[in-house]
């Protein structure tokens, strides 16, 4: 059960990374991104391929470029001209832009596993009689200093007062003089580079490395954003760790719970995200929209 409970933390902290992603750029461009789950795969891919060039660590930083710099191109190029659209149009460009990224970079990762040179490796530490691998470890130390730092930065620093205002009105905010040009491109940016983080963790071990399901995997994290409130960056962290926890559970009593089917743990983020939208269709932590006649 230790090691259920650590799996479950880990994936947890890095789908809630992920999902921060979806609600960053939700409140500041109203626009719930579909293609960000490549954007993981797209940070994890330039680490890949630049971790014999620059070692790990430069090879993160160029990932997290990498990612971040794709993250506002699309908000510059795609997103910005046709911001005036409904949240339908923008939502299917998203989708649309996703399966092209996709296919993409799943043609460029070919059918081989790409390393992306963790120096820990598949090391694991025995906790409580149970061998827990390094990465898992490491993904939760650095998930918690981020969202830290995150949610310091969101309270007190100026871009993180602009994005709250321009979240709560922004057409008050924009009078006010706000650029929400440059609020919305910084939010973009931030979530590009939380994208990238997130795939070099889910590319650790146990996992062998960078294969062409990475997004399919880093999608998980749309629940948990959806459950959380896609309003509410308490609720991004919130839902991250439920569905990491409940993924794991299930996929750790697999045996237990093949009366429910194969791959039950692959779907169970899914089924949450329906229980609680039933019950509660804002989320988790989300506002309810009150329409004044």
């Amino acid at each position: 059960m230790i090691d259920i409970l650590i799996a479950g933390l880990s994936l947890g902290a890095v789908y809630s990374l992920v999902a921060l992603g979806f609600v960053i750029i939700y409140k500041t461009s109203e626009v719930l991104n579909f293609a960000h789950g490549s954007f993981v795969v797209a940070g994890a891919y330039i680490t890949a391929r630049t971790s014999e060039v620059f070692g790990f660590f430069g090879a993160v930083v160029a990932g997290i470029l990498g990612a971040a710099l794709l993250a506002v191109i699309v908000e510059r190029v795609l997103v910005r001209p046709i911001r005036d659209a409904s949240i339908i149009s923008l939502t299917i460009m998203t989708i649309g832009l996703e399966v092209i990224l996709n296919t993409e970079l799943v043609r460029q990762i070919g059918v081989d596993i790409l390393p992306l040179g963790q120096p820990w490796g598949a090391s694991s530490i025995m906790i409580l009689g149970a061998a827990i691998p390094v990465n898992r470890l490491v993904a939760i130390a650095t998930a918690v200093v981020i969202v830290v730092v995150f949610l310091l930065a969101f309270r007190y620093s100026s871009w993180g007062v602009s994005m709250r205002a321009a979240a709560e009105d922004r057409e008050t905010a924009e009078l006010l003089g706000m650029r929400l040009g440059k609020i919305s491109i910084m939010s973009w940016l931030i979530a590009g580079a939380l994208a990238a983080i997130a795939g070099i963790f889910l590319t650790g071990a146990p996992t062998p490395g960078l294969a062409p399901t990475l997004a399919a995997v880093a999608m998980r994290a749309f629940p948990a954003a959806i459950i959380g409130g896609l309003d509410s960056v308490g609720g991004a962290l919130a839902g991250g760790m439920i569905i990491g926890l409940t993924e794991a559970i299930a996929t750790g009593y697999q045996s237990q719970l093949e009366f429910l089917g194969r791959g039950i743990g692959d779907v169970m983020p899914f089924i949450v995200l329906i229980i609680v939208l039933v019950i509660r269709p804002q989320g988790l932590f989300g506002r309810k929209e009150i329409a004044r006649a």
